[in-house]
């Protein structure tokens, strides 16, 4: 267990210092902005890009991955949706945001990082995998679920699912991670070379990716904190650090992944969530105050659960 959270403390440490160096004002919070559209924009999608190009399948499919994940979304989401709506007594929307608070993990931030280091290439190939979908089915998803829950409470009408989907669509065609993702696939099938001076530069900013991460999801967490719904949010955290990663773990191991692609995905299942459970929330104008403190409790307490997962599947 030491030797685990060994390796598990440096991904929090790291988030930490981020924190700490806009929470003492070293750094402003525009650099940590800038630096997150830096790995947003560029070392994370290089990152995709080189791994996929470089991955070996061995003709492993990914359904059994997606299903034994999103078993979890599924299940986590379900559950955070009726605790605010039926013991907590929130409106349809705010379940909704219950149930992307309790699903929606940080996998680019966290769980990139987490994964190559505590699995390593071997986790990063079905990550990988994962991210291929995880984004665009999440926000479809939550999407959807919102402006239905929107409808309901208000009355209105709302967006038909085409124009819902023509813009998830859009954003996503413009969104550089699905981009690494494609440029990598097409190197991989095509075995296209990239020479010597090109694979070096991909590895180089490929591997400032994790830290950098890391420090600058930090910087941003200052703007969060804790803000109120403590009973909603102390439930979406437990479902998010507990039951997720309990459900994909049992998915995985009943469907037969194998262990490095089964630690992979329980890994990036426990990490906290992520902060588009923020962005849904400030898109309809509601649940800022839920996000915004499931983020900031599961990021505080991360640490424990991750180091027991990790210790539990290695």
């Amino acid at each position: 267990m030491t030797a685990i959270a060994t390796n598990v403390a440096p991904i929090f440490i790291l988030i930490l210092l981020g924190w700490i160096l806009v929470r003492t004002g070293l750094l402003g919070a525009g650099v940590g902005e800038a630096l997150g559209e830096f790995v947003f924009k560029v070392a994370v999608p290089v990152l995709l890009f080189q791994t996929i190009s470089e991955a070996d399948f061995h003709g492993a499919s990914p359904f059994r991955l997606w299903i034994a994940y999103f078993s979890g979304v599924a299940v986590t989401w379900t559950l955070g949706h009726v605790i605010a709506t039926r013991l907590f007594g929130r409106d349809a929307r705010v379940g909704v945001l219950a149930g992307v608070s309790s699903a929606f993990a940080n996998n680019v931030f966290i769980g990139l990082p987490l994964v190559g280091r505590i699995v390593g290439e071997e986790g990063i190939v079905p990550l990988s995998i994962l991210l291929a979908v995880h984004l665009p089915l999440m926000m479809v998803v939550g999407t959807i679920l919102m402006e239905n829950a929107e409808r309901g409470v208000s009355g209105g009408s709302g967006r038909g699912i085409g124009l819902i989907m023509k813009q998830v669509a859009t954003n996503l065609l413009k969104n550089p991670l699905i981009a690494g993702l494609g440029a990598g696939i097409l190197v991989h099938v095509t075995g296209l070379p990239l020479g010597e001076v090109g694979t070096s530069i991909v590895h180089q900013i490929a591997a400032i990716a994790a830290p950098a991460a890391l420090i600058s999801l930090g910087m941003a967490l200052h703007k969060y904190g804790v803000r109120g719904n403590l009973g909603i949010a102390s439930a979406t955290s437990l479902l998010k650090l507990i039951l997720m990663p309990a459900v994909v773990w049992t998915a995985s191991l009943l469907l037969g992944l194998s262990p490095s692609w089964t630690a992979a995905m329980v890994l990036t299942s426990s990490v906290p969530t992520g902060i588009n459970a923020w962005l849904i929330a400030n898109r309809f104008g509601v649940g800022h105050g839920l996000a915004a403190s499931t983020i900031t409790l599961t990021t505080a307490v991360g640490v424990v659960s991750v180091t027991f997962w990790a210790w539990l599947v290695l």
